[in-house]
């Protein structure tokens, strides 16, 4: 059993003035206890998760602290994007007529499949339908 954390949970969980802070925080409590087993991200959570930060609060040292939260973290493993996660997600990008979804999105699909993660810590509801949500 594995799950992803997808940006909006880790955007959340650092900032106290997010709406979601409160129900971000007991979630990734959860997921550190291993309830839904082996904690993942990648490159592309933690690139957009620095900037969404930045760019929503206008607080250099709030992006900052949550890209040391994900990238200090021993027990969130980061999954870098390679050639072929690339092109894989590039076609999920291409097909997937019928959901909105950003490219960081099919990135995060891609290492998901390659990685046989079950699951997906995520406020995004565009990822219904494609991998179990927890929410």
């Amino acid at each position: 059993m594995a799950i992803f954390v997808d940006t909006n949970v880790f955007v959340a969980l650092r900032n106290a003035d997010d709406k979601l802070h409160e129900r971000s925080k007991k979630l990734m409590r959860r997921a550190l206890k291993a309830e839904f087993g082996r904690i993942y991200t990648s490159d592309y959570v933690i690139d957009e998760a620095i900037t969404v930060a930045l760019l929503r609060t206008k607080r250099l040292d709030l992006a900052i602290d949550i890209g040391k939260y994900i990238m200090d973290s021993p027990r969130i493993t980061k999954l870098w994007t390679t050639k072929d996660v690339f092109n894989h997600a590039w076609q999920i990008f291409q097909n997937l007529k019928n959901k909105f979804l950003s490219f960081t999105d099919c990135v995060t699909l891609a290492h998901i499949q390659k990685n046989q993660i079950n699951q997906i810590l995520s406020f995004d509801s565009n990822f219904d339908g494609l991998v179990q949500r927890i929410c």
